[in-house]
């Protein structure tokens, strides 16, 4: 996480922090003001019933009705500050946690963005639920002790045994259904996360029927989610119905002690009724505390999951955009180690281009070339080594201002839920014109304009679909889309006919004369032809760079026709 995030994130602890100091203050106002039924009722069984005088009922009755009036008031404006931290939490959380998600899953973590989401969402309904004031309510309980104990002794210590007890009741309810709870709901997660990542294998699924066997890991799966979600809910449902029947002995007792009390002429009917009501209230924090228990679990895992990816280690990025370069590229001294693995996939890779410069990788399977692709537009940091453009870190570089100079395709073409043209404008608003020049540049404006709404049509996992080559098209549009200074292309023609091949020939010049940087990863040898040097990897080391002509004669006997062999059999790295 940023330096930038820190303080973002601080800014909103300290603002749900003083929001829930107000609501805090405002619940020791509402629970004071919660006393006006019971000193209503003891004053009219004490005062007005033995004066029979209906100015002091009137008189009583105004100023209840006055104290319940304010109280209603002051409860809004409380259950208000709780759903001011709820959006704060939504707010000023969503955007770290979900750049949090996404390096965590560009370093190999198994994170869920959806999951982080979802923590979010549950993280502010808490906020805005019943749960979150039960603490509050539970600091001023004292307040209910003292004026049981000036009713009478007995009332106050019969009130302190019985939060005692119903302590004791929630210190067992959290033992017992704490870590059942959390299993329960790390499962459950699990259980959506497998079933959202099946789906995108549709097509695999469905055409190699593969649909029983998953259906039937899936069940298995849902049992044990189920069972340990139904163990959770038993415990704590068991506890709650408990603690329900304990406050309500507990309220028989205290009325069993005002009636003694009564018939000793200790204390006077109206405070037996009053007491009775206090004591109500006083115990339904803790009632509460164990019925809403699941709440706090499910709450405070959810906040340990946020907190555990955005205190993360994020990527260390600059925040300070930087002017638009030139494209020359300096790879110097790379190697890289991936998460999870000892050994490096490339090792010393050393090489320079100058803006205009077209360059071709080639290679063997498992060579490191997709991952020097990963490198150079600064997905990954190198492990050692640095690559630079225009003489600043491709991964340092602040990543907004650094993606308007970049166009990048992956191997693996995806296109964002949204419109083409949302998509070739990288999901931003953005001229028109700009967007149909970039898709002109790709071949693929004519190809967009016979699709249903043209520009407009949805494209996405759940909108219109595409074939491998009009998503790799479009992909390359998107790439060119605001004449970026560096364009990375990673085995851009694997999914292309022949018209679609040229169109990308052609880009590929047009972007050159341009004055942009090429990088591309060669899948086919037709569009070697077009680069001005050649970078043979092997083993993730450099074998051979140079001019084209002169890596083709480094890699005699076979020339042109090994070159063709080396990358019909690279198809990944």
């Amino acid at each position: 996480m940023s330096g930038m995030d820190r303080t973002l994130l601080t800014q909103a602890y300290r603002k749900i922090g003083r929001g829930l100091l107000l609501a805090g203050a405002l619940t020791f106002f509402v629970n004071i003001l919660m006393l006006v039924v019971p000193l209503y009722t003891m004053q009219v069984y004490d005062r007005v019933m033995s004066s029979r005088s209906l100015e002091t009922l009137t008189m009583l009755a105004v100023i209840s009705v006055g104290g319940l009036v304010l109280y209603g008031v002051l409860d809004f404006i409380r259950a208000r500050a709780f759903l001011v931290c709820g959006a704060v939490i939504a707010h000023r959380f969503n955007v770290p946690a979900l750049q949090a998600a996404i390096v965590d899953a560009l370093g190999g973590g198994t994170r869920n963005a959806g999951q982080t989401m979802r923590d979010l969402n549950d993280l502010r309904n808490f906020m805005t639920s019943n749960a979150v004031v039960v603490p509050l309510d539970l600091l001023w309980t004292p307040i209910f002790l003292v004026i049981l104990f000036i009713l009478h002794p007995i009332y106050g210590w019969i009130a302190v045994g019985s939060a005692l007890l119903l302590l004791t009741m929630n210190a067992l309810t959290d033992a017992l259904t704490r870590r059942p709870i959390a299993e329960a709901n790390e499962a459950s997660a699990k259980v959506f996360a497998d079933v959202a990542s099946t789906v995108r294998h549709a097509e695999a699924i469905e055409a190699m029927g593969m649909l029983p066997p998953l259906a039937r890991r899936w069940q298995m799966a849902q049992i044990g989610s189920a069972s340990l979600i139904d163990r959770g809910v038993v415990l704590s449902r068991g506890m709650a119905s408990a603690s329900r029947s304990l406050r309500l002995i507990l309220q028989i007792a205290t009325i069993s002690a005002g009636a003694a009390l009564v018939i000793r002429n200790e204390a006077s009917p109206g405070s037996m009724i009053a007491t009775g009501i206090i004591m109500a209230r006083l115990l339904q924090p803790f009632e509460h505390l164990v019925e809403n228990w699941r709440q706090w679990v499910v709450a405070q895992t959810a906040h340990k999951r946020i907190r555990e990816l955005l205190n993360g280690e994020g990527a260390r990025r600059s925040t300070m955009p930087l002017p638009r370069p030139d494209g020359r590229l300096a790879v110097d001294r790379v190697s890289h180690v991936p998460k999870g693995l000892q050994r490096p996939v490339l090792r010393g890779v050393s090489f320079a281009l100058e803006p205009g410069e077209v360059l071709g990788i080639i290679g063997p399977s498992g060579a490191g070339k997709s991952t020097l692709a990963r490198l150079l537009v600064g997905i990954w940091e190198p492990t050692a080594g640095g690559i630079y453009l225009d003489g600043t870190s491709t991964f340092l570089w602040e990543r907004e201002s650094f993606g308007q100079y970049v166009g990048y395709v992956p191997q693996s073409v995806a296109l964002l839920d949204g419109t083409i043209g949302e998509n070739i404008a990288r999901m931003a608003q953005a001229d028109p014109a700009e967007i149909v020049r970039a898709a002109r540049l790709a071949g693929v404006h004519d190809m967009i304009g016979r699709l249903p709404f043209g520009y407009d049509t949805p494209v996405g996992e759940n909108a219109f679909a595409l074939s491998g080559g009009q998503r790799q098209r479009i992909a390359l549009a998107r790439a060119l889309f605001g004449k970026p200074r560096l364009i990375v292309l990673d085995e851009p023609n694997s999914n292309l006919d022949h018209e679609g091949e040229q169109a990308l020939l052609t880009a590929i010049n047009h972007a050159r004369r341009d004055g942009a940087t090429i990088v591309m990863v060669a899948h086919r040898p037709s569009i070697v032809s077009v680069a001005d040097k050649l970078l043979v990897l092997k083993d993730g080391m450099v074998e051979h760079f140079g001019e084209r002509t002169d890596v083709l004669k480094m890699v005699q006997p076979g020339g042109a026709v090994k070159v063709a062999r080396l990358v019909r059999t690279g198809e990944s790295a």
